[in-house]
Protein backbone atom coordinates (compact mmCIF):
# COMPACT_ATOMS: atom_id res chain seq x y z
CA UNK A 1 0.00 0.00 0.00
CA UNK A 2 1.03 3.64 -0.74
CA UNK A 3 -0.41 6.39 1.85
CA UNK A 4 -1.60 9.46 -0.13
CA UNK A 5 -0.88 13.30 0.87
CA UNK A 6 -4.77 13.98 2.07
CA UNK A 7 -6.39 17.96 2.37
CA UNK A 8 -6.34 19.09 6.21
CA UNK A 9 -9.40 17.76 7.88
CA UNK A 10 -8.52 19.80 10.88
CA UNK A 11 -10.59 18.48 13.94
CA UNK A 12 -12.55 20.22 16.38
CA UNK A 13 -11.89 17.93 19.13
CA UNK A 14 -10.38 19.26 22.10
CA UNK A 15 -6.43 19.59 23.20
CA UNK A 16 -4.74 15.89 22.97
CA UNK A 17 -2.55 15.43 26.49
CA UNK A 18 1.08 13.98 25.38
CA UNK A 19 3.73 12.90 27.87
CA UNK A 20 7.08 11.91 28.10
CA UNK A 21 8.87 9.29 30.16
CA UNK A 22 12.45 9.36 28.64
CA UNK A 23 14.61 12.03 27.63
CA UNK A 24 17.52 9.88 27.37
CA UNK A 25 18.60 5.92 27.08
CA UNK A 26 19.21 5.28 30.85
CA UNK A 27 16.62 7.94 31.85
CA UNK A 28 14.50 7.25 34.94
CA UNK A 29 12.88 3.66 34.80
CA UNK A 30 10.30 4.65 36.99
CA UNK A 31 9.29 7.39 34.93
CA UNK A 32 6.59 5.28 33.00
CA UNK A 33 4.81 4.15 35.33
CA UNK A 34 4.60 7.60 37.36
CA UNK A 35 3.42 8.92 33.97
CA UNK A 36 0.69 6.99 33.66
CA UNK A 37 -0.79 6.62 37.22
CA UNK A 38 -0.08 10.07 37.98
CA UNK A 39 -2.97 11.46 35.52
CA UNK A 40 -4.60 11.87 32.85
CA UNK A 41 -2.62 11.20 29.20
CA UNK A 42 -3.82 10.20 25.59
CA UNK A 43 -0.26 9.95 24.89
CA UNK A 44 2.60 8.76 26.41
CA UNK A 45 6.15 9.25 24.34
CA UNK A 46 9.46 8.42 25.25
CA UNK A 47 12.71 9.55 23.57
CA UNK A 48 15.54 6.89 24.04
CA UNK A 49 17.96 8.03 20.87
CA UNK A 50 21.06 10.55 20.78
CA UNK A 51 24.37 10.43 18.38
CA UNK A 52 26.54 8.34 20.72
CA UNK A 53 23.30 6.21 21.88
CA UNK A 54 23.38 5.19 18.07
CA UNK A 55 27.03 4.04 18.13
CA UNK A 56 25.65 2.34 21.43
CA UNK A 57 23.37 0.33 19.75
CA UNK A 58 25.69 -0.28 16.62
CA UNK A 59 27.93 -2.06 18.57
CA UNK A 60 25.45 -4.17 20.40
CA UNK A 61 23.59 -4.88 17.01
CA UNK A 62 27.21 -5.92 15.58
CA UNK A 63 27.16 -8.71 18.65
CA UNK A 64 24.10 -10.05 17.40
CA UNK A 65 21.45 -8.96 14.84
CA UNK A 66 18.73 -9.83 17.67
CA UNK A 67 20.04 -6.52 19.62
CA UNK A 68 20.39 -3.07 18.42
CA UNK A 69 16.94 -1.56 20.45
CA UNK A 70 16.53 0.09 23.70
CA UNK A 71 16.17 -2.60 25.95
CA UNK A 72 14.70 -0.55 28.88
CA UNK A 73 12.03 0.14 27.06
CA UNK A 74 10.93 -3.70 27.32
CA UNK A 75 11.89 -2.87 31.48
CA UNK A 76 9.41 -0.16 31.92
CA UNK A 77 6.33 -1.96 29.68
CA UNK A 78 6.81 -4.99 31.96
CA UNK A 79 5.75 -3.33 34.60
CA UNK A 80 3.61 -0.70 32.92
CA UNK A 81 1.73 -1.96 29.61
CA UNK A 82 -1.38 -3.25 31.57
CA UNK A 83 -1.64 -0.49 33.28
CA UNK A 84 -1.74 1.90 29.73
CA UNK A 85 -4.14 -0.23 28.21
CA UNK A 86 -6.37 0.00 31.18
CA UNK A 87 -6.22 3.74 30.70
CA UNK A 88 -6.34 3.98 27.39
CA UNK A 89 -2.92 5.68 26.91
CA UNK A 90 -1.34 4.62 23.74
CA UNK A 91 2.73 4.54 23.44
CA UNK A 92 5.21 6.03 20.76
CA UNK A 93 8.68 5.71 21.26
CA UNK A 94 11.88 5.77 19.38
CA UNK A 95 13.51 2.91 21.42
CA UNK A 96 13.56 0.99 18.16
CA UNK A 97 17.19 2.19 17.32
CA UNK A 98 18.04 0.13 15.27
CA UNK A 99 15.93 -2.69 15.03
CA UNK A 100 12.32 -1.44 15.36
CA UNK A 101 11.44 -4.82 14.08
CA UNK A 102 12.84 -6.45 16.55
CA UNK A 103 12.03 -4.47 19.56
CA UNK A 104 7.95 -4.64 17.86
CA UNK A 105 8.70 -8.13 18.30
CA UNK A 106 9.67 -8.68 21.78
CA UNK A 107 7.11 -6.21 22.78
CA UNK A 108 4.43 -8.41 21.51
CA UNK A 109 6.32 -11.90 23.28
CA UNK A 110 6.02 -9.16 26.49
CA UNK A 111 2.08 -8.80 26.17
CA UNK A 112 2.09 -12.54 25.41
CA UNK A 113 3.77 -13.53 28.75
CA UNK A 114 1.47 -10.88 30.61
CA UNK A 115 -1.52 -12.30 28.81
CA UNK A 116 -2.20 -8.89 27.74
CA UNK A 117 -3.61 -7.99 24.02
CA UNK A 118 -1.97 -5.56 22.57
CA UNK A 119 -1.59 -4.05 18.36
CA UNK A 120 2.16 -2.94 18.12
CA UNK A 121 3.16 -1.38 14.67
CA UNK A 122 6.47 0.01 14.05
CA UNK A 123 8.03 2.36 11.41
CA UNK A 124 11.32 1.41 9.30
CA UNK A 125 13.43 2.77 7.08
CA UNK A 126 16.03 5.25 8.26
CA UNK A 127 18.75 2.60 8.32
CA UNK A 128 20.82 3.19 5.47
CA UNK A 129 23.74 1.18 6.15
CA UNK A 130 23.08 -1.14 3.56
CA UNK A 131 23.47 1.57 1.00
CA UNK A 132 26.68 2.89 2.46
CA UNK A 133 27.74 2.81 -0.78
CA UNK A 134 25.49 4.27 -2.68
CA UNK A 135 25.24 7.33 -0.67
CA UNK A 136 29.30 7.72 0.32
CA UNK A 137 28.87 6.28 3.82
CA UNK A 138 32.00 4.42 3.69
CA UNK A 139 33.66 3.20 7.00
CA UNK A 140 30.36 3.67 9.18
CA UNK A 141 29.51 1.40 11.16
CA UNK A 142 25.84 3.32 11.63
CA UNK A 143 23.79 5.33 9.07
CA UNK A 144 20.36 6.92 9.77
CA UNK A 145 18.11 9.51 8.43
CA UNK A 146 16.28 11.54 10.41
CA UNK A 147 12.20 10.37 9.69
CA UNK A 148 9.67 12.56 10.83
CA UNK A 149 6.18 11.71 12.04
CA UNK A 150 3.73 10.45 9.29
CA UNK A 151 4.51 7.00 9.76
CA UNK A 152 3.78 7.23 13.34
CA UNK A 153 0.24 8.92 11.77
CA UNK A 154 -0.44 6.11 9.82
CA UNK A 155 0.58 3.32 12.75
CA UNK A 156 -2.14 5.15 15.03
CA UNK A 157 -4.77 5.60 12.43
CA UNK A 158 -4.27 2.13 11.63
CA UNK A 159 -5.37 1.44 15.72
CA UNK A 160 -1.99 0.61 17.06
CA UNK A 161 -1.89 0.35 20.56
CA UNK A 162 2.08 1.06 21.03
CA UNK A 163 4.14 2.18 17.88
CA UNK A 164 8.15 1.68 18.07
CA UNK A 165 10.37 3.37 15.61
CA UNK A 166 14.27 3.97 13.97
CA UNK A 167 15.74 7.32 13.84
CA UNK A 168 12.94 9.60 13.81
CA UNK A 169 13.62 13.04 14.98
CA UNK A 170 13.12 13.83 18.74
CA UNK A 171 9.79 16.19 18.06
CA UNK A 172 8.64 13.46 16.02
CA UNK A 173 7.26 11.32 18.41
CA UNK A 174 4.63 13.95 19.93
CA UNK A 175 4.17 15.64 15.98
CA UNK A 176 2.69 11.94 14.91
CA UNK A 177 0.29 11.87 18.05
CA UNK A 178 -0.91 15.53 17.52
CA UNK A 179 -1.44 15.40 13.82
CA UNK A 180 -3.34 11.87 14.17
CA UNK A 181 -5.05 13.40 16.69
CA UNK A 182 -6.25 16.72 14.83
CA UNK A 183 -6.34 14.80 11.42
CA UNK A 184 -3.87 17.53 10.01
CA UNK A 185 -2.39 17.70 6.63
CA UNK A 186 1.10 17.64 5.10
CA UNK A 187 0.88 21.21 4.76
CA UNK A 188 -0.26 22.30 7.95
CA UNK A 189 3.18 24.12 8.50
CA UNK A 190 1.92 26.43 11.23
CA UNK A 191 -0.02 23.44 13.03
CA UNK A 192 3.00 21.16 12.63
CA UNK A 193 5.78 23.62 13.61
CA UNK A 194 3.58 24.24 16.46
CA UNK A 195 3.53 20.32 18.02
CA UNK A 196 7.34 20.31 17.14
CA UNK A 197 7.99 23.65 19.50
CA UNK A 198 6.06 21.48 22.01
CA UNK A 199 7.65 18.05 21.34
CA UNK A 200 11.28 19.60 21.65
CA UNK A 201 10.31 20.94 25.14
CA UNK A 202 9.08 17.71 26.54
CA UNK A 203 11.45 15.86 24.75
CA UNK A 204 13.59 15.71 27.41
CA UNK A 205 12.00 14.79 29.83
CA UNK A 206 12.48 16.53 33.27
CA UNK A 207 14.71 19.28 31.61
CA UNK A 208 11.57 20.83 31.21
CA UNK A 209 10.55 20.80 34.77
CA UNK A 210 13.32 22.38 36.58
CA UNK A 211 16.03 20.07 35.24
CA UNK A 212 19.70 20.94 34.58
CA UNK A 213 18.01 24.28 34.77
CA UNK A 214 19.93 27.52 35.64
CA UNK A 215 17.93 28.89 38.62
CA UNK A 216 17.37 25.73 40.18
CA UNK A 217 17.63 27.16 43.67
CA UNK A 218 14.36 29.27 43.30
CA UNK A 219 12.47 25.65 42.68
CA UNK A 220 10.92 24.67 45.98
CA UNK A 221 11.08 21.08 45.22
CA UNK A 222 13.34 19.36 42.91
CA UNK A 223 14.26 16.22 44.42
CA UNK A 224 11.73 14.15 42.24
CA UNK A 225 10.67 16.10 39.39
CA UNK A 226 7.92 15.08 37.34
CA UNK A 227 8.71 14.16 33.92
CA UNK A 228 6.14 17.07 31.43
CA UNK A 229 3.45 16.82 29.05
CA UNK A 230 1.87 19.06 26.34
CA UNK A 231 -1.50 19.95 25.60
CA UNK A 232 -1.44 20.83 22.53
CA UNK A 233 -4.52 22.09 20.99
CA UNK A 234 -6.27 21.92 17.21
CA UNK A 235 -4.80 25.27 15.65
CA UNK A 236 -1.21 23.97 17.27
CA UNK A 237 -0.60 26.16 19.88
CA UNK A 238 -0.07 24.17 23.57
CA UNK A 239 0.11 24.32 27.09
CA UNK A 240 3.01 22.49 28.30
CA UNK A 241 2.65 21.48 32.37
CA UNK A 242 3.09 18.34 34.49
CA UNK A 243 1.12 16.11 36.75
CA UNK A 244 -0.74 17.72 39.86
CA UNK A 245 1.40 16.60 42.94
CA UNK A 246 4.78 16.39 41.24
CA UNK A 247 7.83 18.16 42.11
CA UNK A 248 9.61 20.20 39.80
CA UNK A 249 8.25 23.45 37.97
CA UNK A 250 7.15 24.38 34.74
CA UNK A 251 7.28 28.20 34.33
CA UNK A 252 8.21 30.64 31.19
CA UNK A 253 12.01 30.37 32.07
CA UNK A 254 12.07 26.73 32.53
CA UNK A 255 10.29 26.32 28.75
CA UNK A 256 12.65 29.12 27.47
CA UNK A 257 15.73 26.84 28.61
CA UNK A 258 14.45 24.14 26.70
CA UNK A 259 13.90 25.60 23.37
CA UNK A 260 17.06 27.00 23.75
CA UNK A 261 18.49 24.04 23.89
CA UNK A 262 20.41 22.11 20.81
CA UNK A 263 19.47 24.32 18.17
CA UNK A 264 20.78 26.87 16.03
CA UNK A 265 18.84 30.16 14.56
CA UNK A 266 15.63 31.46 13.71
CA UNK A 267 14.67 28.46 11.82
CA UNK A 268 15.11 24.79 13.42
CA UNK A 269 14.22 22.59 10.41
CA UNK A 270 12.03 19.16 10.64
CA UNK A 271 11.28 16.37 8.02
CA UNK A 272 7.76 17.80 8.33
CA UNK A 273 7.87 21.20 8.79
CA UNK A 274 10.60 24.10 9.66
CA UNK A 275 9.59 25.78 13.19
CA UNK A 276 10.45 29.00 12.79
CA UNK A 277 11.69 29.89 16.41
CA UNK A 278 11.99 33.01 16.88
CA UNK A 279 7.89 33.55 16.07
CA UNK A 280 7.52 31.43 19.65
CA UNK A 281 5.62 33.50 21.82
CA UNK A 282 5.62 32.26 26.18
CA UNK A 283 2.89 33.24 28.25
CA UNK A 284 1.77 31.64 31.59
CA UNK A 285 -1.61 29.75 32.20
CA UNK A 286 -1.91 29.90 35.40
CA UNK A 287 0.72 27.38 38.34
CA UNK A 288 3.14 25.11 36.70
CA UNK A 289 1.15 25.95 32.52
CA UNK A 290 3.34 27.54 29.93
CA UNK A 291 1.15 28.38 27.16
CA UNK A 292 3.10 28.44 23.68
CA UNK A 293 1.48 30.52 20.74
CA UNK A 294 2.27 32.39 18.03
CA UNK A 295 4.19 29.72 16.07
CA UNK A 296 4.77 30.09 12.44
CA UNK A 297 5.78 27.21 10.17
CA UNK A 298 7.82 26.84 6.66
CA UNK A 299 7.72 23.72 4.63
CA UNK A 300 10.28 20.81 5.30
CA UNK A 301 14.19 21.36 3.63
CA UNK A 302 14.12 18.61 0.54
CA UNK A 303 16.90 16.67 2.64
CA UNK A 304 17.23 14.90 5.60
CA UNK A 305 19.89 14.49 7.83
CA UNK A 306 21.61 10.95 8.26
CA UNK A 307 23.74 10.54 11.18
CA UNK A 308 26.94 8.57 10.97
CA UNK A 309 29.14 6.84 13.61
CA UNK A 310 31.84 4.61 13.02
CA UNK A 311 34.59 3.38 14.82
CA UNK A 312 37.70 5.78 15.01
CA UNK A 313 40.57 3.98 17.12
CA UNK A 314 41.21 3.73 20.64
CA UNK A 315 41.31 5.37 22.81
CA UNK A 316 43.24 5.77 26.97
CA UNK A 317 44.10 8.17 29.35
CA UNK A 318 45.96 8.46 32.89
CA UNK A 319 45.40 11.53 35.48
CA UNK A 320 47.79 12.10 37.42
CA UNK A 321 47.51 14.20 40.86
CA UNK A 322 50.07 17.13 41.36
CA UNK A 323 49.51 18.54 45.02
CA UNK A 324 50.86 21.50 46.71
CA UNK A 325 53.74 23.84 45.43
CA UNK A 326 55.23 24.51 42.13
CA UNK A 327 52.07 22.79 40.03
CA UNK A 328 53.38 24.36 36.67
CA UNK A 329 57.10 22.85 37.26
CA UNK A 330 55.60 19.04 38.39
CA UNK A 331 53.62 19.02 35.28
CA UNK A 332 56.43 20.33 33.19
CA UNK A 333 58.38 17.48 34.38
CA UNK A 334 56.25 14.29 34.19
CA UNK A 335 55.05 15.33 30.65
CA UNK A 336 58.39 15.11 29.46
CA UNK A 337 58.86 12.31 30.77
CA UNK A 338 56.75 10.06 30.10
CA UNK A 339 56.59 11.38 26.41
CA UNK A 340 60.46 10.59 26.29
CA UNK A 341 59.60 6.84 28.03
CA UNK A 342 56.77 5.64 25.27
CA UNK A 343 58.75 3.58 22.69
CA UNK A 344 55.81 4.21 20.54
CA UNK A 345 54.21 7.66 19.80
CA UNK A 346 50.38 6.91 19.61
CA UNK A 347 48.60 9.13 16.95
CA UNK A 348 47.47 11.82 18.90
CA UNK A 349 48.76 12.35 22.45
CA UNK A 350 46.89 15.52 24.53
CA UNK A 351 47.48 16.97 27.78
CA UNK A 352 45.41 18.86 29.87
CA UNK A 353 46.04 20.52 33.43
CA UNK A 354 42.56 21.45 35.40
CA UNK A 355 43.81 24.03 37.95
CA UNK A 356 41.86 22.79 40.75
CA UNK A 357 44.12 23.31 43.51
CA UNK A 358 43.66 25.85 46.27
CA UNK A 359 46.66 27.89 47.92
CA UNK A 360 46.94 27.16 52.07
CA UNK A 361 44.52 24.55 51.77
CA UNK A 362 42.77 22.96 54.48
CA UNK A 363 42.74 19.82 52.49
CA UNK A 364 44.80 17.50 50.59
CA UNK A 365 41.96 17.60 47.44
CA UNK A 366 41.94 21.16 47.95
CA UNK A 367 45.05 21.48 47.92
CA UNK A 368 45.65 19.42 44.39
CA UNK A 369 45.59 19.42 40.30
CA UNK A 370 44.67 16.93 37.86
CA UNK A 371 47.10 16.53 34.92
CA UNK A 372 45.10 14.31 32.13
CA UNK A 373 46.98 12.78 29.44
CA UNK A 374 44.64 11.53 26.70
CA UNK A 375 46.09 8.89 23.73
CA UNK A 376 44.78 8.01 20.49
CA UNK A 377 45.62 5.57 18.53
CA UNK A 378 43.81 3.09 15.10
CA UNK A 379 46.09 0.53 16.83
CA UNK A 380 45.41 -0.57 20.53
CA UNK A 381 48.47 -1.72 21.59
CA UNK A 382 49.84 1.78 21.31
CA UNK A 383 47.66 2.94 23.50
CA UNK A 384 47.17 0.38 25.99
CA UNK A 385 49.60 -1.20 28.76
CA UNK A 386 52.38 0.43 27.02
CA UNK A 387 51.33 4.03 27.66
CA UNK A 388 49.41 3.41 30.99
CA UNK A 389 52.09 1.00 32.33
CA UNK A 390 54.84 3.87 31.45
CA UNK A 391 52.80 6.46 33.45
CA UNK A 392 52.77 4.38 36.40
CA UNK A 393 56.31 3.67 36.14
CA UNK A 394 57.13 6.91 36.60
CA UNK A 395 55.86 6.98 40.55
CA UNK A 396 59.12 6.75 42.83
CA UNK A 397 61.23 8.90 39.51
CA UNK A 398 59.12 11.79 38.66
CA UNK A 399 57.55 14.66 40.90
CA UNK A 400 57.19 14.63 44.73
CA UNK A 401 53.56 13.34 45.59
CA UNK A 402 53.27 11.32 42.77
CA UNK A 403 49.68 9.22 42.97
CA UNK A 404 47.01 8.97 39.45
CA UNK A 405 43.71 8.44 39.69
CA UNK A 406 43.30 4.81 38.33
CA UNK A 407 45.66 1.85 37.81
CA UNK A 408 47.08 1.05 34.26
CA UNK A 409 44.52 -0.47 31.92
CA UNK A 410 44.14 -1.36 28.43
CA UNK A 411 42.27 1.26 25.53
CA UNK A 412 38.98 1.18 24.80
CA UNK A 413 37.35 1.75 21.61
CA UNK A 414 36.08 5.03 20.59
CA UNK A 415 33.78 6.59 18.08
CA UNK A 416 33.38 9.16 15.31
CA UNK A 417 30.04 11.37 14.66
CA UNK A 418 29.30 13.02 11.46
CA UNK A 419 26.61 14.11 9.68
CA UNK A 420 25.29 13.67 6.09
CA UNK A 421 22.06 14.88 4.33
CA UNK A 422 20.68 12.55 1.53
CA UNK A 423 17.34 13.81 -0.62
CA UNK A 424 14.38 13.16 1.42
CA UNK A 425 12.73 11.47 -1.65
CA UNK A 426 15.64 8.69 -1.34
CA UNK A 427 15.01 7.58 2.28
CA UNK A 428 12.77 5.32 2.34
CA UNK A 429 9.38 5.39 4.99
CA UNK A 430 7.55 2.60 5.99
CA UNK A 431 4.45 1.77 8.48
CA UNK A 432 4.16 -1.72 9.34
CA UNK A 433 1.04 -2.19 10.79
CA UNK A 434 0.62 -4.99 13.73
CA UNK A 435 -1.01 -7.42 10.96
CA UNK A 436 2.28 -6.93 8.58
CA UNK A 437 1.05 -4.48 6.03
CA UNK A 438 3.16 -2.57 5.10
CA UNK A 439 2.26 1.03 3.90
CA UNK A 440 4.78 3.32 2.58
CA UNK A 441 4.87 6.77 3.92
CA UNK A 442 5.59 9.85 0.65
CA UNK A 443 8.50 12.03 1.43
CA UNK A 444 7.57 16.67 1.40
CA UNK A 445 6.38 16.91 -2.42
CA UNK A 446 6.46 20.49 -1.47
CA UNK A 447 9.91 22.02 -2.08
CA UNK A 448 10.02 26.04 -2.18
CA UNK A 449 13.30 28.42 -1.50
CA UNK A 450 12.34 29.63 1.48
CA UNK A 451 12.73 33.63 1.96
CA UNK A 452 15.23 35.54 3.98
CA UNK A 453 14.78 35.64 7.82
CA UNK A 454 13.52 38.90 8.51
CA UNK A 455 16.12 40.86 10.30
CA UNK A 456 15.45 40.45 14.45
CA UNK A 457 14.34 43.27 16.56
CA UNK A 458 17.01 44.46 18.31
CA UNK A 459 16.24 46.70 21.41
CA UNK A 460 17.22 50.10 22.19
CA UNK A 461 21.06 49.86 23.93
CA UNK A 462 20.65 50.94 28.00
CA UNK A 463 21.93 54.30 28.55
CA UNK A 464 25.02 54.83 30.99
CA UNK A 465 25.20 54.17 34.39
CA UNK A 466 26.94 53.17 36.90
CA UNK A 467 27.99 48.52 36.60
CA UNK A 468 29.30 46.25 38.78
CA UNK A 469 31.01 43.12 37.92
CA UNK A 470 29.52 40.37 38.78
CA UNK A 471 29.00 36.49 37.71
CA UNK A 472 26.68 37.07 34.30
CA UNK A 473 24.61 34.31 35.87
CA UNK A 474 23.35 36.54 38.25
CA UNK A 475 20.62 37.95 35.90
CA UNK A 476 20.93 34.99 33.17
CA UNK A 477 19.93 31.81 32.53
CA UNK A 478 21.95 29.53 30.32
CA UNK A 479 21.68 25.95 28.16
CA UNK A 480 24.14 24.34 26.36
CA UNK A 481 24.32 21.17 24.48
CA UNK A 482 26.13 19.36 21.70
CA UNK A 483 25.06 18.71 18.18
CA UNK A 484 27.72 16.28 16.68
CA UNK A 485 31.18 18.42 16.79
CA UNK A 486 29.44 21.11 17.25
CA UNK A 487 28.22 22.81 20.54
CA UNK A 488 25.26 25.80 21.19
CA UNK A 489 24.63 28.08 23.59
CA UNK A 490 21.94 29.57 24.96
CA UNK A 491 21.72 32.56 27.12
CA UNK A 492 18.11 34.27 28.07
CA UNK A 493 17.32 37.35 30.64
CA UNK A 494 13.68 37.92 32.14
CA UNK A 495 13.43 41.53 31.84
CA UNK A 496 12.78 43.96 28.33
CA UNK A 497 15.34 45.68 30.43
CA UNK A 498 18.11 43.32 30.84
CA UNK A 499 17.15 42.26 27.05
CA UNK A 500 18.20 45.42 26.12
CA UNK A 501 21.91 45.15 27.84
CA UNK A 502 22.22 41.53 26.50
CA UNK A 503 21.46 42.14 22.92
CA UNK A 504 23.77 44.43 22.89
CA UNK A 505 27.12 43.19 25.02
CA UNK A 506 26.81 39.76 24.77
CA UNK A 507 28.61 39.36 21.17
CA UNK A 508 30.34 37.10 19.79
CA UNK A 509 34.00 38.82 20.65
CA UNK A 510 32.55 39.41 24.42
CA UNK A 511 31.15 35.16 23.92
CA UNK A 512 35.45 34.19 22.79
CA UNK A 513 36.52 36.98 25.65
CA UNK A 514 34.79 34.91 28.83
CA UNK A 515 34.87 31.67 27.19
CA UNK A 516 39.02 31.43 25.88
CA UNK A 517 38.40 27.81 24.64
CA UNK A 518 36.04 29.73 21.37
CA UNK A 519 39.01 32.37 20.56
CA UNK A 520 39.69 29.98 17.43
CA UNK A 521 36.79 28.79 16.16
CA UNK A 522 34.12 29.42 14.02
CA UNK A 523 30.95 30.85 16.63
CA UNK A 524 27.54 32.02 15.13
CA UNK A 525 25.42 34.66 17.54
CA UNK A 526 21.09 34.43 17.00
CA UNK A 527 19.18 37.20 18.47
CA UNK A 528 15.72 35.67 19.36
CA UNK A 529 13.98 38.24 20.80
CA UNK A 530 10.30 36.98 21.85
CA UNK A 531 12.82 35.27 24.06
CA UNK A 532 14.76 37.46 25.28
CA UNK A 533 17.81 34.92 24.33
CA UNK A 534 21.11 34.79 22.73
CA UNK A 535 21.83 31.33 20.78
CA UNK A 536 25.19 30.78 20.13
CA UNK A 537 26.65 27.88 18.17
CA UNK A 538 29.97 27.20 18.68
CA UNK A 539 31.82 24.51 15.70
CA UNK A 540 34.15 22.28 15.96
CA UNK A 541 34.66 22.21 19.81
CA UNK A 542 33.81 18.76 19.75
CA UNK A 543 36.17 17.46 17.99
CA UNK A 544 34.76 14.77 15.92
CA UNK A 545 31.30 14.20 18.65
CA UNK A 546 30.67 13.13 22.08
CA UNK A 547 31.93 9.23 21.53
CA UNK A 548 35.08 11.06 20.86
CA UNK A 549 35.47 12.95 24.20
CA UNK A 550 37.30 15.93 22.79
CA UNK A 551 37.36 17.83 25.94
CA UNK A 552 36.54 17.36 29.84
CA UNK A 553 32.92 17.77 29.04
CA UNK A 554 32.40 16.01 25.86
CA UNK A 555 28.40 16.99 25.53
CA UNK A 556 28.83 20.73 26.41
CA UNK A 557 26.38 20.38 28.79
CA UNK A 558 28.03 22.82 31.22
CA UNK A 559 29.48 25.27 28.82
CA UNK A 560 26.22 27.47 29.73
CA UNK A 561 26.88 27.26 33.35
CA UNK A 562 30.93 27.88 32.82
CA UNK A 563 29.63 30.87 31.01
CA UNK A 564 27.09 32.35 33.50
CA UNK A 565 29.96 32.07 36.13
CA UNK A 566 32.34 34.47 34.47
CA UNK A 567 32.46 37.76 35.55
CA UNK A 568 31.02 40.58 33.66
CA UNK A 569 30.07 44.70 34.26
CA UNK A 570 26.42 44.66 34.81
CA UNK A 571 24.38 47.78 35.05
CA UNK A 572 23.43 48.27 38.89
CA UNK A 573 19.92 48.80 37.34
CA UNK A 574 19.93 45.36 36.57
CA UNK A 575 21.08 43.39 39.34
CA UNK A 576 18.53 41.91 41.61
Amino acid sequence: MVATKGACVTSSRGPVRIGNCSGFYGDRLAAMREMLAGGELDYLTGDYLAELTMLILARDRAKSADRGYAKTFLTQLEESLGLALDHGVRIVANAGGLNPAGLADAVRGLADRLGLSVNVAHVEGDDLIGRADEFGFGGALAANAYLGAWGIVDCLAAGADVVVTGRVTDASVTVGPAAAHHGWGRTDYDRLAGAIAAGHVIECGAQATGGNYSFFTEIADLTHPGFPLAEIHADGSSVITKHPGTGGAVTADTVTAQLLYEIGGARYANPDATLRVDTVELSDDGPDRVRISGVRGEPPPPTLKVSLNSVGGFRNEMTLVLTGLDIEAKAELVQRQLETSLTVKPAELEWTLARTDHPDAGTEEAASALLRCVVRDPDPANVGRQFSSAAVELALASYPGFHATSPPGQGQVYGVFSPAFVPAADVPHVAVHGDGTRVEIPSATETVELAPVPPPDVPEPLGPGPVRRVPLGVVAGARSGDKGGSANVGVWVRTDAQWRWLAHVLTVEKLRELLPETTDLPVTRHLLSNLRAVNFVVEDILGHGVAYQARFDPQAKGLGEWLRSRRIDIPEELLP
